[in-house]
Parts: structure tokens; C-alpha cells; sequence
């Protein structure tokens, strides 16, 4: 048998037991230590919104239901495997699965966590993953101005990739905690009222005046690369103006696809194993500010989309 979280109606979760089907020659069966909390993404699984055109897109790999409801969804799961092929066994792996204490995964969908990098913070592969994409895509060649707008987990990790690869960087969020968090990763960080130009901003806030923000910062010829999803809100933007004058240039970042710099090359899997490889850094511990026990989940879920609780990213634990 086996608990898991399930969304059973939009605002509403619960845990559900459920009996493990025996597994293939080519499956593990894994027992989870800890899952990661996408806020963003996950909330609004939560709430109910993602609109009836992307429900096969937005699928996660190992989903089970549909959009709206009810559906298993989740995305962050670090465990150890208990059986499969001996190659496999007693090692500790990520999988881009629900949040479920024991699961069943075919043995080519999980990656070995490095022993470099801590359970409580490989439960940011997924983040870091999509933070590398963007990163990619973005592609900012040396000395260009770079804002990042929106500092939650993503954002926080796009801003730390682009200064570890020695770009200037300014992180911008209306949170003084989120600039804190910044700050304690080694980024400048700084509220609304800061200036300009950018050469480059990186849009991860969710919240149209955000976008808003980053048009306003662009120097001539600016990128805005747009890594927030908006579900099924409509965004409102001023494309009159100067917005042709300047020549600005709005493109949008997702994981699902490879950038296209990087996709003759890598694979999926190539790229989700650097994102692990690249959480080697005990500074990025500081992104995991919330633990909830798995029967704690559907609480935290609800607390998070009525605006009571904020985090960057929380660990579900299943010890």
C-alpha cells in the first residue's frame, strides 16, 4: 500500500491510500525521504486552474487523474530504492513524481542523487532544472545588464545560475524577505524602484505588473524571457507606445521543451542531472523554508492558495 496526495476538487486535497501494482523487470519501487512543493505550479493545480487546453500539456510525467480533479500531481520526489534491478538498489534517486511515500517508476525515469548533494535540497532538481532551460535560453552573452524579476525558487535559482556563470545580475522583488534570501545566496537584490536599462530581464513573478515592470527596464532592443504561467488569468500588456520604437522582444521559456541551443545534444535526462549536479552548494539551503509531514499537506495547500502562508519552496517529509 502506498499515501499520496491528491487534489479531490479544486481548493481541496486530501491523502488517499492506494495499493501498488506489482512492478515490471525494468521498474524500481522507491520509498520517498522528502518531495518538493512547486508553489507556483502546484497551487494552481490546486485551485483548479489550468485551463481545458493544456490539460494534456501540462500533465506531469507520472500523473495520475485528470485536470481539474481529482489528480495526483507533483513533480520533486528524492527516495531510496527497495527493489529492482540490482544496479538500482539501496541508492537514493530523484524522480519527477506526485507526492506518494512509495511509488513504482520505470527504472529509466529516475537519475542517482550526487553524494555531494543533501536529501532536503535535491527536492530542487525540478526547479533548478527549469532555472538551467531558462538560463539556456536566455543565453546572455558577456557584460550584458541582467534583472530578474520575481524572487521566488526559480526566480532565485535563475538569478544564481547567471552569476555563477560570472553575469552581473540584479534580483527584484517587492518581498524584503525574498531580497534576504537573495542576499544570502551572494545576489544584489533590490525593490521595484530600482532602474535601468537591462539588456535582459528574466520574468519569473506571476503577476502581470511584473511584466509590466521588465518592458518598462528594457534598454533598446531588450529580451523579456517569460517563465511565469499565468493559468487561465489574462494578461494585459502595453505592445502600443514605444514597444515597437525600442524594438523589444517578448519569449517565453518552458521545461517541457529543450532550448533550442541545447537540443540536438541533450536530452531530458542529460539536463536534469546537471540540475542536480549544480545543487551542490549548501547556500541554496536557504531556498527549503518550509517542512510539512505528508498528513500536513492538504492543510499547507490550502493555507497557500488563500494568500495565509508564503514560501519559496516546502519539503514534504516522509520520515
Amino acid at each position: 500500500m502506498a499515501r499520496a496526495f491528491w487534489v479531490v476538487a479544486p481548493g481541496r486535497g486530501e491523502i488517499r491510500e492506494e495499493a501498488l501494482p506489482p512492478p515490471g523487470e525494468s521498474d524500481v519501487v522507491v520509498r520517498t525521504i522528502g518531495s518538493g512543493i512547486s508553489a507556483g505550479t502546484e497551487r494552481l493545480v490546486f485551485e483548479g486552474r489550468v485551463p481545458p487546453s493544456e490539460f494534456e500539456r501540462m500533465r506531469a510525467p507520472l500523473q495520475a487523474g485528470r485536470f481539474p480533479a481529482p489528480v495526483k500531481y507533483g513533480y520533486s520526489a528524492v527516495g531510496v530504492v527497495e527493489a529492482g534491478p540490482d544496479a538500482w538498489l539501496g541508492r537514493r534517486v530523484f524522480c519527477l513524481h506526485p507526492h506518494q511515500d512509495r511509488f513504482i517508476a520505470p527504472a529509466s525515469m529516475v537519475v542517482a542523487v550526487p553524494d555531494a548533494v543533501p536529501d532536503r535540497r535535491a527536492v530542487l532538481a525540478a526547479n533548478m532544472e527549469t532555472a538551467l532551460n531558462a538560463l539556456w535560453d536566455a543565453a546572455p552573452a558577456p557584460g550584458v545588464r541582467i534583472a530578474v524579476v520575481g524572487l521566488g525558487v526559480v526566480g532565485l535559482l535563475v538569478a544564481y545560475l547567471c552569476e555563477r556563470q560570472g553575469h552581473t545580475v540584479l534580483g527584484i522583488d517587492v518581498d524584503a524577505a525574498r531580497r534576504r534570501a537573495a542576499e544570502a545566496l551572494g545576489l544584489a537584490a533590490a525593490g521595484p524602484q530600482a532602474g535601468g536599462p537591462f539588456e535582459i530581464v528574466i520574468h519569473a513573478s506571476g503577476n502581470p505588473a511584473g511584466l509590466l515592470w521588465a518592458l518598462e527596464r528594457l534598454a533598446f532592443e531588450g529580451r523579456v524571457l517569460e517563465l511565469s504561467w499565468y493559468g487561465d488569468r489574462p494578461v494585459t500588456l502595453p505592445l502600443g507606445a514605444a514597444f515597437h520604437s525600442r524594438r523589444l522582444t517578448i519569449a517565453s521559456s518552458q521545461v517541457g521543451a529543450i532550448a533550442p541551443a541545447k537540443r540536438d545534444h541533450v536530452t531530458h535526462r542529460d539536463r536534469l542531472q546537471a540540475a542536480l549536479g549544480l545543487l551542490d552548494d549548501a547556500r541554496l539551503d536557504v531556498l527549503v523554508d518550509a517542512v510539512v509531514p505528508l498528513d500536513g499537506l492538504p492543510e499547507l495547500m490550502a493555507e497557500l492558495a488563500a494568500g495565509q502562508r508564503r514560501v519559496l519552496c516546502a519539503r514534504v517529509n516522509y520520515g
